[in-house]
């Protein structure tokens, strides 16, 4: 603990060299290294990245002002509300996860075009049957750790949950339900006579559809309506930067240093413990 300490005494004192005075500072879990800072006037982005020098890997939220728990709670689902990428595992009932996993890694890195990589992945599925859909949902797909919790505390604590992904609707409403979002944004695999065609129907879900689905919910709740958005990749970084607080969870490195907050070490629990929900009014998953 007091090593811990002492890391956190020293990042607030180079950060006071640098002319951002550290307004406050809570060592919420000795043990994971989680940190809630506040600071007065600081780019909460640049903050966080220089915590690195002394707390790496951490779980951490920097905000500008006081924390409070959020109206929204937007989340992606992929590598974040579950623990699986669902193309990739969809692709594995017709023999081609390596082929399209190197697809869906370089994309959520940001080395490809989101939507040119899309398309490509899906048309590898042409012929696939529906049916792999569901076998691959009871197989293969699971909650990531906590995120039950996440979703059902936040929901009682008053907050409009909504699941946006770049994935599919035959993955995103089960997973939906499962965990306990109000609405689902994403997209449609087409499908003909019980078979994929290869093709997507309708419009596309990317990362300027989880802008504006943060945005636009979040005027709906009204003027000073706190934002909450939990991603892992670059198709989130619009969405992460967007909200109020941004958590990049165990995520790619472009969407980390995009984030105000991250959670490297614990699960989304965490989430709630940095924005200083007590254990006892967890809502448990």
């Amino acid at each position: 603990m007091a090593d811990l300490e002492t890391r956190l005494d020293a990042a607030a004192d180079a950060f006071a060299n640098e002319g951002i005075p550290l307004a406050s500072a809570v060592m919420l879990d000795f043990c994971g290294e989680v940190l809630q800072l506040s600071f007065a006037e600081a780019d909460p982005v640049l903050v966080l990245a220089g915590l690195d020098k002394f707390f790496a890997p951490a779980d951490a939220l920097v905000s500008a002002g006081e924390i409070a728990v959020p109206h929204l709670f937007v989340s992606d689902m992929d590598s974040t509300m579950i623990g699986q990428e669902c193309i990739d595992e969809l692709a594995d009932y017709a023999g081609l996860k390596p082929e399209i996993a190197a697809i869906t890694e370089r994309a959520m890195q940001g080395e490809l075009d989101f939507e040119t990589a899309l398309r490509e992945r899906v048309a590898l599925l042409e012929g696939l049957e529906e049916a792999a859909i569901q076998l691959c949902l009871d197989q293969r797909i699971s909650a990531s750790p906590g995120a039950k919790t996440l979703t059902a505390t936040l929901a009682a604590h008053g907050a409009r949950c909504v699941l946006v992904t770049g994935g599919f609707h035959h993955f995103a409403d089960p997973v939906a339900e499962r965990l306990g979002f109000h609405r689902v944004v994403g997209n449609r695999l087409d499908v003909t006579d019980g078979k994929l065609t290869g093709k997507l129907a309708g419009d596309i879900s990317d990362s300027s559809t989880k802008k504006s689905v943060l945005t636009e919910e979040t005027a709906a709740l009204g003027q000073g309506a706190l934002s909450l958005a939990t991603g892992d990749g670059a198709n989130d970084i619009p969405m992460i930067a967007a909200a109020n607080y941004g958590f990049a969870y165990r995520a790619k490195p472009k969407a980390r240093a995009a984030s105000n907050g991250r959670i490297d070490r614990g699960d989304l629990t965490a989430v709630l413990s940095l924005l200083g929900i007590p254990t006892k009014d967890w809502v448990k998953g």
